[in-house]
């Protein structure tokens, strides 16, 4: 599936994708050596669908994320240097550095936050949904959540009260195949999760996940639908993410085969290649590539250098003083 991208446009999306794999794969060395402390579950493999997801959307729409989030925040337009100052634990990122990778929230942005539990952001972005409906805008939310929280009660819960009220929100599944180290074919009754959309009567699209291209035409559909008050649309992405599940997975679950199956479709080496049989030079892309990885270098210094949060910042935004 194409649609019709100029060429600037399509060098801004290039440059987000690799944004966020070089902001990944950073991560993943700084937890190795121990630099940042929790946990981390990394984007890559999946940057096609936040970024294919943030292109459709204006900047007055509302995206709400998961526990796998840097993505999606980058695509937003999130600033590299305050998220890594957040994940390190700094005052200058976007939550004080009292959030890290579970609790991000950039305002900024109409980035709602990341969410620890699974499915825990879904009835919240529904809830946003009904705020927008109510005040009579024209935005709308999207709903970020993976196929394993498509088996949760606030999924069906939330569906169900968006289609009754025809909220102006897209539910968009991001099925990587696995609940943590639970295959979706051993969790899920269906294996096309955008049919259940039919049981709560709102539209229901696939894409695939690895084609940026097939994200984009696929979102813009499921944007016209609701922006013309037509009410929710559930959008699945089949994609698939090529870590594990958090930095601890061993990834015994699944061969290695398969594995490489998958990263033969690099959403990233997939627009590559494309734009190059556009007739992009190579050395154009490998500029944006090295200035990605530039930006996230900056992104790190700026965060060691930044200093950590006063003590009584724990308390901030907790208490509300009559």
């Amino acid at each position: 599936m194409t649609t019709k991208i100029g060429e600037q446009k399509l060098l801004e999306i290039f440059g987000k994708m690799t944004l966020i794999r070089s902001f990944e794969q950073k991560i993943n060395w700084l937890f190795s050596k121990g630099m940042i402390g929790g946990t981390s579950h990394l984007y890559i493999g999946q940057e096609a669908v936040a970024v294919g997801v943030c292109h459709v959307l204006r900047d007055d729409d509302y995206v709400l994320s998961t526990h796998r989030g840097h993505g999606h925040l980058l695509a937003k337009g999130g600033d590299p240097k305050k998220l890594m100052a957040e994940l390190m634990g700094k005052k200058s990122g976007y939550c004080g550095g009292k959030g890290g990778t579970q609790h991000l929230c950039a305002k900024d942005i109409n980035f709602l936050g990341t969410n620890g539990l699974t499915a825990g952001a879904i009835p919240i972005a529904t809830g946003v949904a009904l705020a927008i409906k109510l005040s009579n805008s024209n935005n709308l939310v999207v709903s970020f959540f993976g196929d394993g929280a498509s088996n949760h009660g606030n999924f069906h819960e939330s569906l169900n009260m968006a289609s009754i009220w025809k909220l102006p929100i897209i539910f968009l599944c991001e099925n990587n195949l696995y609940a943590m180290s639970l295959p979706v074919s051993k969790s899920t009754s269906i294996m096309d999760i955008y049919l259940r959309a039919a049981s709560y009567s709102m539209k229901g699209l696939p894409c695939d996940g690895m084609d940026v291209f097939s994200v984009i035409s696929t979102v813009e559909e499921a944007v016209r639908w609701v922006r013309a008050g037509n009410g929710p649309c559930l959008v699945e992405a089949k994609t698939y993410r090529f870590c594990g599940h958090s930095k601890s997975d061993q990834l015994k679950y699944r061969t290695r085969e398969e594995e490489n199956a998958w990263k033969k479709r690099d959403p990233i080496k997939l627009l590559k290649m494309h734009m190059l049989d556009s007739k992009i030079e190579p050395s154009v892309l490998e500029t944006i590539e090295e200035e990605q990885m530039n930006l996230v270098e900056e992104a790190v210094k700026y965060a060691q250098d930044d200093d950590p949060p006063v003590a009584r910042v724990a308390s901030s935004g907790v208490f509300l003083n009559a």
